[in-house]
């Protein structure tokens, strides 16, 4: 329904504070417009988004050969569900497991559909074929993860925030700590264990990355102990870190892939679980699936955007100014200021750490002065600021950014 005059940014917060459920807590920003880098507000102030709808955003704000992908084949069909064969679901599941590496694609909508079906994959995968008694399998996840909020993420989850009040919880989760080997080792010990589903950098976590090697050791740990190797690419992938998958910085292919977010450019929900056969084929007719997942839009829409990274270097481009934005910060930010602590990432996933008690408002306060002079960013944990904005991004803005949070910072602390 089109309204005769536009409202206020005001008005609308309003509205959502009146009507809406109160399980987010925005930056006092609303957004009616976005193209490229920049996104503007109702009131039509320009800003650069340093947070790309966390990470699902890599190929700009409404890149037009994606929204033409869209709009072409809303022309055409859009839902059949898979009641039926539709003339787009085949072209995408062979294109994006040739992307990948991997023998099949299974196609949800969003990125915690599509880590409850890693987890499904997982232990189906365990009874059928690695043999562990029925109802006893196990899956190892580490403290800091994060993949969503239905009850089956939360049980994984170590945020009492997330977690309060709605258990019980899913059975048969170890929870180990992120980036220590020996925890992993020790819980692989157990014969039941089906396998290890981690990220490669946490995100929501405030950009953790693990030490080098890490993932790799654990990877090889997995293969010793016939336990499957899940990565949770969903904020990582899609040429986020400076490599079309955080995995390849350490050269491994995981045992299942789970993609979301950036697979369709922030376009629409898609998201896709990768495996071999073995993994894949031990899921029967009626044992999963999704109304939405592999629809003719979702499909169109998701070709066309990974196409898209590889046709514009993105990839690349996250690599090389991922290293001019952590040069930046430490030698203006973290060596200058007695207020952030360190800068860490890969590519263009990227946080600083603000020393600060994580119960404070500092981080809070800079994201609304950043607001205020035309960059959008959130904080995280606190005391945590993350920075990713579209990997479409030139040199030139990039610096122009670096500029805007240097001085917000700067003038802060002051």
């Amino acid at each position: 329904m089109l309204q005769e005059t536009a409202l206020s940014s005001q008005n609308l917060m309003q509205l959502e504070d009146r009507y809406g459920a109160h399980n987010y807590h925005p930056l006092p920003v609303v957004l009616s417009r976005g193209q490229g880098v920049h996104v503007w507000d109702a009131e039509g102030k320009k800003y650069y988004d340093f947070l790309s709808a966390y990470s699902a955003v890599n190929q700009g704000h409404c890149h037009p050969r994606i929204i033409r992908a869209l709009t072409e084949q809303a022309h055409r069909l859009t839902l059949t569900s898979r009641a039926f064969y539709n003339d787009m679901l085949g072209p995408f599941e062979k294109f994006i497991t040739q992307y990948f590496g991997y023998d099949r694609a299974l196609p949800m909508n969003t990125g915690v559909e599509a880590c409850e079906t890693a987890v499904k994959l997982c232990r189906k995968w365990a009874y059928e074929v690695k043999g562990i008694p029925a109802n006893q399998a196990k899956i190892i996840f580490v403290a800091g993860n994060f993949w969503g909020r239905s009850l089956a993420a939360i049980s994984a989850s170590t945020d009492n925030n997330t977690t309060r009040n709605f258990g019980p919880y899913m059975p048969g989760y170890i929870i180990i700590p992120y980036n220590d080997l020996s925890a992993l080792e020790s819980a692989l010990k157990d014969p039941h264990v089906a396998g290890f589903m981690v990220e490669p950098i946490q995100g929501e976590a405030g950009v953790f990355v693990p030490d080098d090697g890490y993932l790799r050791k654990a990877f090889e740990l997995c293969r010793q102990h016939n336990a499957l190797f899940i990565a949770d690419e969903v904020q990582t992938g899609i040429a986020r870190t400076g490599k079309l998958l955080a995995c390849e910085h350490e050269g491994i292919l995981p045992d299942i892939l789970v993609l979301g977010k950036a697979i369709s450019g922030g376009v629409f929900p898609v998201s896709a679980v990768l495996a071999r056969d073995e993994i894949m084929l031990t899921l029967k007719p009626g044992q999963h699936g999704s109304t939405f997942g592999g629809n003719p839009l979702a499909c169109a829409v998701a070709m066309e955007a990974l196409q898209v990274v590889r046709d514009e270097n993105l990839a690349e481009n996250a690599d090389k100014l991922g290293k001019i934005f952590r040069k930046r910060m430490q030698q203006n930010l973290v060596e200058k200021s007695t207020l952030v602590e360190l800068v860490r990432g890969k590519g263009l996933l990227n946080a600083i750490v603000i020393d600060d008690d994580p119960e404070g408002d500092t981080a809070w306060n800079i994201c609304l002065k950043l607001a205020e002079n035309g960059l959008l960013a959130k904080p995280t944990h606190g005391n945590i600021i993350r920075f990713a904005p579209p990997l479409v991004m030139t040199e030139a803005q990039l610096n122009e950014c670096c500029d805007i949070i240097e001085e917000a910072v700067l003038e802060f602390e002051s």
